[in-house]
């Protein structure tokens, strides 16, 4: 017996070490999935815990279902002695309006959030979607990030003027919308012209949009979204298979790009702002006009180079009850006029025997919002007050957009805010399985939104930088 006592004692200890090592990496992936330390301490604060409460409120669109989002919004407001107005576009499909009167007329301040949430995945979630369970310092829950969080951080802010119960320089409005995640026909597209009350007075929005590129504990770059690409959604119908198939043929070129390529002046002061943040490509960002005299814009990302194009993406054909039919997606720059696209492509759908059966999604012009702006030069200043050393600067989205197109259509400055820091892995949850946010940056979001407000309602703006 004694023969096998060593070898079976190294087994044994074998086996517990595969085994604890295991249970640690576990563990230590869960911990390192988004940054390489991650606080385990956390402090439920009320913002935090308000939070939770409202991810916990499915409103997942489709089917849409708001209202029990706005009336939580709307209970948090009337508790705070502000009078929030719920407004249904259609039954159940609410948003909820507040708006704090300042002394000035026509340069206010909307803090705009929408209520809905796409649909969560059924499996995949390390938590179930709206639990708003807190693991290892990370709120799991669907809306997180994309925009329960951002509205929360909203929420306070606005409240923090109420309770001052002074009157404003300017009008400060706080609006929950429906619908964002579906296009907004129900939601602020619907309040614009139902309820143009709602926007009366209103220069600025602060909005989702922007982005936090955050590295060890600290955020690298901080982008303000001023603007997005505007999409165009078409079904067209063939009288067959094959000639639909032809026609997706010829549009191929145009998944490149559909015109010359064109640089907006508010693309160049973006790209302009990463380019000392991107190694690889920043010699070809600081100064894309030669960049594409150079015929070097290809060796960009697409995310960079679709913002100087007008680009097409054809989905696959269907036939279908003896109908052939093949949607379109049109993706434009800020300023293109959508019908001229639309006619473009009814031309060369023609020449097959296609017709557009129906325009499913329109959007634009809407221009890109200025930097040169005294919102915009408050939005900096307090970006820099909250995150030290943060380089900040402007954010044109290629592959996104939200409601801040209906507002820029109008004449509203909009700018899109991620207040707290995310990190890439936090990013990649949003649509997908896992959305989360870390429990300690959400409170900096909050912070900083609480300043901005106040610093808009009650001081003197700051010039505008030149």
């Amino acid at each position: 017996m004694r023969r096998w006592t060593l070898p079976l004692a190294l087994l044994i200890a074998g086996a517990a070490f595969i085994a604890a090592l295991r249970i640690y990496n576990a563990r230590a992936e869960r911990e390192l999935s988004s940054q390489l330390w991650i606080p385990k301490a956390v402090t439920i604060t009320p913002e935090l815990a308000l939070l939770q409460q409202y991810v916990r409120i499915d409103t997942s669109n489709p089917p849409g279902n708001e209202l029990p989002g706005a009336r939580f919004l709307a209970g948090l407001l009337e508790k705070n002695g502000v009078h929030a107005e719920i407004i249904e576009s259609a039954p159940r499909r609410a948003s909820v309006y507040a708006r704090i009167a300042g002394r000035q007329r026509g340069d206010g301040l909307l803090l705009l959030n929408h209520i809905d949430v796409v649909p969560a995945p059924a499996s995949g979630w390390s938590h179930p979607p709206f639990a708003a369970a807190i693991d290892v310092n990370q709120m799991y829950g669907r809306g997180t990030l994309d925009m329960k969080g951002i509205a929360i951080c909203e929420l306070m802010a606005f409240i923090d003027v109420a309770r001052m119960h002074r009157t404003p320089e300017r009008d400060i409005v706080f609006l929950g919308v429906a619908d964002e995640e579906t296009g907004g026909t129900l939601g602020t597209a619907w309040l614009l012209e139902h309820r143009p009350d709602v926007f009366a007075g209103i220069r600025y929005a602060i909005n989702e949009g922007g982005i936090t590129e955050t590295t060890s504990e600290s955020i690298s770059y901080f982008g303000i979204e001023t603007g997005t690409k505007m999409t165009v959604r078409l079904r067209l119908r063939g009288r067959d298979r094959q000639s639909m198939q032809a026609l997706r043929i010829a549009l191929e070129p145009f998944i490149v790009r559909i015109d010359a390529d064109r640089v907006l002046p508010q693309v160049r002061e973006f790209l302009h702002d990463v380019a000392p943040l991107r190694i690889e490509q920043g010699q070809y960002l600081q100064d894309i006009d030669r960049t594409i005299a150079t015929g070097k814009l290809w060796l960009l990302p697409p995310g960079y180079r679709e913002l100087t194009q007008n680009v097409l993406w054809p989905e696959a054909v269907e036939t279908n009850a003896g109908a052939t039919t093949m949607n379109v997606n049109l993706f434009n720059l800020p300023d293109e006029d959508p019908d001229a696209r639309i006619a473009w492509l009814r031309g060369v759908a023609a020449r097959y025997g296609v017709t557009i059966d129906e325009v499913l999604e329109k959007s634009g012009p809407a221009p890109v919002s200025s930097r040169h702006t005294p919102m915009f030069a408050l939005l900096t200043s307090e970006v820099k007050r909250q995150y030290a050393g943060t380089r900040t600067g402007t954010e044109v989205l290629a592959a996104w957009y939200n409601d801040s197109r209906y507002l820029r259509a109008r004449g509203v400055e909009a700018y899109g805010l991620m207040p707290f820091p995310t990190d890439w892995y936090q990013t990649q949850g949003i649509h997908s399985v896992d959305e989360r946010l870390r429990a300690d940056w959400f409170g900096s979001g909050v912070a900083l939104l609480r300043r901005v407000t106040s610093r808009f309602a009650f001081e003197p703006l700051p010039p505008p930088a030149v």
